[in-house]
């Protein structure tokens, strides 16, 4: 089965604004951190509503379909689907208006809820029509694709946002948190542009007919790959927005980068799962694949460059990184595009990249934490790939519980950051991410295991 490359090009926008929202908000939580007094916990919320939204928009998705007697999804239509997530991700950012206006912190995290809501019903449909666009054996590398795409928003998503709020390159001061409405409400027109677009495209409406729609109940207890994998996207989701989001009061406390500074560093921390993305998805180029595994990933690090370059930034802090690259390229030879031993390989050295920033000090330990990103890169298309294989008819709902276990990047990011404010400390509160990678490596472990990808004999 070819790739319908017209159609995937159009269902791999949608990825860019999730990327591009989401490490935005590492911007915003340092400036409402600063303006409104909060603790470090306290401003996690902006993570804890962004994420949580997912596991709501989940549950709603569920109950809709309960109510109607089947999917949702299926009836509604694929791309009609993602075009009304556009729509309610776009009257979100509206609230960002009077949210600035009165200077509102519960009106501006709710507005990032209904963002989040919109991304919700986005992700249910957009992950498994990536997987389904093509070879399926090439699902996982396809969904890096599109992940790279993604972190094309993480990676200037940062940078714009603080160009908006601070002004020029060189001008780092915010006088009035009313200048954060401005790029959200952009964004909100971008949502409704896209959503037209989605619309008149030629992706499929359907993947299953009326007959397969019929689900099967309990399928969590059925299928273990997706029982154990929702746990997994949880963490994994978690441990990747909590490394970021912390990152900023991190660099403030022990290596001396004011938090107007670190959108760069926060930028490469998502690069990096660009750079990573890229490399897993040159296996989806058959011809060449292996001279491309050596050229994507430092195209990517030369965007985020070239994107920092065009912000005012030193570059020649960020030109060592390059070599942290390497570990990802042996990295990436070691598990030849295996999804289980993706996730063995890259947890393993996400926890050893975790206990050198927390046991070093300086540019040496932020590297160490902002390399996560490389590790976490392949984890969300080995994950989500592994745990809805086999389901079939049942796709659409193991979809949905995926998606539900993505409020793991809000619970996490403010369990480190409660940690860091009363236990830990900063620097030891990044022992949260340690556990995650632990259990996403036994995962990795268990599928490997697993006979056949499929559900449990009764």
């Amino acid at each position: 089965m070819q790739t319908n490359r017209s159609a995937f090009i159009t269902l791999i926008s949608v990825f860019f604004f999730w990327g591009f929202v989401a490490a935005s908000n590492d911007i915003l939580i340092p400036v409402f951190k600063e303006k409104l007094n909060l603790s470090q916990g306290q401003s996690q919320m902006i993570a804890v509503a962004f994420y949580v939204a997912y596991t709501v928009g989940s549950i709603i998705y569920l109950l809709l379909s309960k109510l109607n007697g089947g999917d949702i999804l299926n009836k509604l239509g694929y791309k009609n689907g993602i075009a009304l997530g556009l729509c309610i991700s776009a009257a979100g950012t509206l609230l960002f208006y009077p949210a600035a206006e009165l200077v509102s912190f519960p009106l501006m995290i709710s507005g990032l809820f209904i963002v989040a809501l919109g991304f919700s019903l986005q992700q249910t449909a957009a992950n498994p029509l990536a997987i389904v666009l093509g070879d399926p054996a090439k699902g996982s590398q396809r969904l890096s694709l599109a992940g790279g795409i993604n972190n094309i928003g993480t990676t200037i998503g940062p940078l714009v946002v603080s160009f908006a709020i601070f002004g020029s390159p060189g001008s780092h001061h915010i006088d009035d948190i009313g200048d954060v409405k401005i790029p959200y409400l952009f964004l909100g027109l971008a949502f409704l542009l896209v959503a037209i677009l989605f619309k008149i495209s030629s992706l499929p409406n359907q993947l299953f007919s009326e007959d397969e729609s019929e689900r099967e109940t309990g399928i969590i207890a059925k299928y273990p790959q997706l029982k154990f994998g929702m746990l997994a996207i949880f963490l994994y989701v978690g441990v990747e927005v909590a490394t970021a989001s912390n990152l900023p009061e991190y660099m403030r406390q022990h290596a001396g980068i004011a938090t107007d500074s670190a959108a760069p560093y926060i930028s490469l921390f998502w690069a990096s799962l660009m750079i990573g993305r890229w490399t897993s998805s040159a296996r989806t180029f058959s011809k060449h694949a292996a001279l491309l595994r050596f050229i994507l990933p430092y195209a990517a690090f030369g965007v985020f460059l070239l994107v920092n370059y065009i912000a005012g930034s030193d570059l020649s802090v960020f030109y060592p990184y390059a070599g942290v690259i390497v570990v990802l390229l042996l990295a990436e030879i070691v598990s030849q595009g295996n999804p289980s031993r993706q996730l063995i390989v890259f947890s393993a050295l996400g926890i050893i990249a975790l206990l050198i920033g927390m046991m070093t000090t300086g540019l040496v330990s932020v590297y160490a934490f902002i390399s996560v990103g490389l590790f976490c890169s392949t984890l969300w298309p080995c994950i989500f790939t592994v745990a809805i294989s086999g389901l079939g008819k049942n796709t659409n709902t193991g979809s949905s519980y995926l998606i539900m276990m993505i409020m793991g990047g809000g619970l996490v990011s403010a369990l480190q950051g409660l940690l860091a404010d009363s236990i830990t400390g900063i620097r030891g509160s990044y022992v949260v991410g340690v556990v995650c990678f632990a259990y996403l490596l036994w995962y990795g472990w268990k599928t490997a295991h697993l006979k056949t990808i499929g559900p449990v004999a009764h």
